[in-house]
């Protein structure tokens, strides 16, 4: 299971990377469209769809995302019908989400459960486009925030962990590993401030409280996308969202945080560039 687990990641990691930096942002659409499709196939299971169900909310998705990459061009995070689709993933991330989870909302029937992965897949997809579209290295530079967060809460929380964030929810999670996540997403936040000179231009112009508050919000908004997956998957009684990636599970595992983390990403850049 670890060498399946360790060479799937190899692998993905050598895709991602040669298509981040090699492709152009719409043919790195297309790579992203597979992973909505994929992604909304397994949500539909984790809402207990039939096949022929999961079969066309597939093709809803996916079709929705073609049609706004390749139809009407949705791609600038900047454009106001962009904004308010983020700003609608925002609101349902940072409002919704916690409540949920706080409450033990479940699903009592398919179509809401549908409603809801239509807002999980869609505007995450759209964003990675979107952050590509920007700079290639922005997008990875987010992503890595993502990454080192998720693993600075793991290690963080193996290590010194005795407070359970969410025990009916995911229960090897702790405060401390969040502690962890916030810490080291805070230094990495502030690595790449001294390092890149166009993040160091942005620092200098809207101060380092706001710069560093807003690392610290997108790792605390990364930890619910995970949350609320393992809250979905608990409910559906599955372990994991898939079995497409060996040793990993599904897509919806490796990008749980992902979905929740990107679109506010973007919709914070709208505010970044609207004010400049």
């Amino acid at each position: 299971m670890l060498k399946a687990r360790f060479a799937t990641a190899l692998v993905l990691l050598g895709i991602f990377l040669s298509a981040l930096f090699v492709l152009q942002t719409k043919n790195f659409a297309i790579l992203i469209a597979a992973v909505v499709a994929i992604g909304s196939f397994e949500w539909a299971g984790l809402a207990k769809a039939s096949d022929r169900v999961r079969l066309i909310f597939c093709a809803l998705c996916t079709g929705t995302f073609v049609w706004a990459i390749w139809g009407v061009g949705a791609i600038d995070p900047a454009q106001p019908g962009m904004a308010a689709l983020y700003g609608l993933s925002a609101i349902f991330w940072l409002f919704a989400v916690p409540a949920w989870l706080a409450l033990g909302v479940r699903f009592r029937s398919l179509g809401p459960a549908l409603l809801v992965g239509v807002l999980v897949v869609i505007p995450a997809g759209l964003s990675v486009v979107s952050l590509h579209s920007i700079h290639p290295g922005l997008l990875l530079m987010l992503l890595a925030l993502i990454w080192i967060a998720d693993t600075a809460a793991y290690f963080t929380g193996r290590a010194f962990g005795h407070h359970k964030l969410a025990p009916s929810i995911s229960p090897g999670k702790t405060w401390e590993g969040v502690a962890g996540a916030v810490v080291a997403t805070q230094i990495y936040a502030t690595a790449c401030a001294l390092f890149w000179p166009e993040v160091a231009a942005r620092v200098q112009e809207a101060g380092w409280v706001p710069f560093l508050a807003t690392a610290g919000l997108l790792c605390v908004v990364s930890i619910t996308g995970d949350l609320f997956e393992s809250s979905v998957k608990r409910q559906a009684q599955i372990k994991d969202s898939g079995t497409f990636l060996p040793g990993h599970g599904g897509v919806l595992d490796r990008i749980d945080s992902i979905t929740s983390t990107l679109p506010v990403a973007s919709l914070i850049y709208y505010f970044i560039v609207r004010s400049a």
